[in-house]
Formats: structure tokens, C-alpha cells, sequence
């Protein structure tokens, strides 16, 4: 049974562009996810990252893995629909927990998100992914751009940091370069967005977004889930998020006391 959120035709849109908006996904999370994005601002945790670039302005702060530390996130993790919407969406009967990740944009920030796949940043694979990124503010320019029909791309492109654009694996033809999705006329999908709205987007998706040159913050919370299909892959080098000492191997499901099921049909 579908979740009351979505239709099948959001399921029929996600699974053929990659990308479909769910409005008030976490409308009701929203003051709990500030406190939240607070804490986690207030106590950074071992990845976080400033995003310092030459020439840019204002502050964007980005920082990922934290739900288990921070109870508001574990909160909507273990009790808001994502998960459901998630299995609905992806069209899996259980629903793990891969990541959270905060991305905030003060006012006057002018550094873009640039393109990128989250997938070749990870070390699983498989047709049922979903991320959520959900404004904690409303968005119109700085919300997030997702290019349609990139999750069934041939090549994944390769994967680069985000303040020197040095690729972050080496590449031996494995991977395609950043596209120039504006120059090459591909469909971008974006959408102004309120507080608690969610753009879900398949983990090969193509995403960005602007700089925040409003006169206004630009939390966001986003959370990654993967399904049944997904498996453990090798990449060329460390991965983001790194997940030291987890010892699987290629072809295994993520490990279940590490990503927890969050919801099983």
C-alpha cells in the first residue's frame, strides 16, 4: 500500500527520472530538525567542513554521520515516513539507513554545491537508493537542482572535492567527467520549496545548487536510505562517508548493526 505522501505516479516519475519532490515529507519535524542542526553546529562532528574556497563568501557548513549522537535526527530517522515513503518510492520491501548529512548556507554564501552523483562518493551500490534533502527554510534560487534521467547514465561521473575540484579518486576511464548540465541542455529539475518539503533523488542522480545570496539561512537536513538490492562495492580509494574498520566485501548487504532496517514491509 502506498504511503498517503505519495502517488503512484511519484513512484512511476522517481524510478524513470531519478528525482520527484514530496511536499511535507518532515512538515512536522521541522522545529525538532533546527534544534537539531544546531547542536550539530554547535558540536561538530569528525567530518564536518567549512567549505573555505578562495574568492567565496559568507559560511557553508556541511557535516554527515551524527544521527546516532544527536537525538533530533535520531528521532525523525526512527519515527517520521521517510522510511516508508523511501520503500514506497524506491519499490523495496525493507528499508536501511545509510547516512545523514546537514548542508547549511548563511546568508550571503556564494559558493555553489557543484555537480555531483552522492553514489561514487559511497561504497554501495544498487538500483534502490533514495536521499532526502529537506529545506529547514524556504528555498526559491538556493534549493537544490537534480538533472532528470542521470541516475541510468552508462558512466557515473567522478566523484571530486567540492573546495579544490581535484578528483577524488584517481580515474582510469571508470568514470565520466562533471557535466555542464546548463551548457549541454540537459533537463534540470528544481523546485521552490517550504520548511519540511523533501526532494527525493536516486543516489546516481546529478545534483547541485546554487550559492545562498539571500538575505535569509538555508539549513537543509538531507538522509540517505538504501533498499533491499543494495551491496557493498569496492571503489578506488576512501570513501565518503569512510566508516573505518567495517569489514565487508564486495557483494554483501550493508551490515545491519551498523545501518540499521528502519522499516520491513
Amino acid at each position: 500500500m502506498t504511503h498517503p505522501l505519495i502517488t503512484d505516479a511519484d513512484i512511476d516519475t522517481f524510478q524513470r527520472d531519478g528525482v520527484v519532490l514530496v511536499r511535507g515529507l518532515l512538515a512536522d519535524y521541522v522545529e525538532l530538525l533546527r534544534a537539531g542542526v544546531e547542536a550539530n553546529m554547535a558540536a561538530p562532528g569528525p567530518y564536518a567542513s567549512e567549505n573555505e574556497k578562495p574568492g567565496e563568501t559568507g559560511r557553508f557548513f556541511d557535516d554527515y554521520c551524527n544521527w546516532e549522537r544527536i537525538p533530533q535526527f535520531a528521532e525523525v530517522v526512527r519515527h517520521s515516513p521517510a522510511a516508508e515513503v523511501a520503500a514506497g518510492l524506491m519499490r523495496s520491501e525493507t528499508v536501511q539507513m545509510f547516512h545523514d548529512h546537514v548542508l547549511v548556507k548563511e546568508p550571503g554564501t556564494s559558493m555553489a554545491t557543484p555537480w555531483h552523483q552522492d553514489g561514487p562518493y559511497y561504497f554501495v551500490a544498487g538500483r534502490q537508493t533514495v536521499s532526502f534533502w529537506v529545506p529547514l527554510d524556504p528555498v526559491e534560487e538556493a534549493t537544490l537542482r537534480c538533472v532528470a534521467g542521470s541516475h541510468r547514465w552508462e558512466k557515473e561521473v567522478l566523484p571530486t572535492r567540492w573546495v579544490t575540484e581535484e578528483g577524488y579518486f584517481p580515474d582510469e576511464g571508470q568514470y565520466m567527467p562533471v557535466p555542464d548540465p546548463e551548457a549541454e541542455g540537459m533537463r534540470i529539475v528544481e523546485h521552490p520549496m517550504r520548511p519540511g518539503d523533501a526532494l527525493a533523488f536516486d543516489f546516481r542522480t546529478l545534483h547541485g545548487a546554487r550559492g545562498n545570496m539571500s538575505a535569509s539561512r538555508r539549513r537543509a537536513f538531507s538522509l540517505r536510505l538504501v533498499g533491499e538490492d543494495a551491496r557493498y562495492v569496492d571503489r578506488p580509494g576512501r570513501t565518503s562517508p569512510p566508516y573505518p574498520g567495517h569489514g565487508m566485501r564486495p557483494g554483501q548487504r550493508l551490515r545491519e548493526d551498523w545501518f540499521p532496517v528502519i522499516f520491513r514491509r
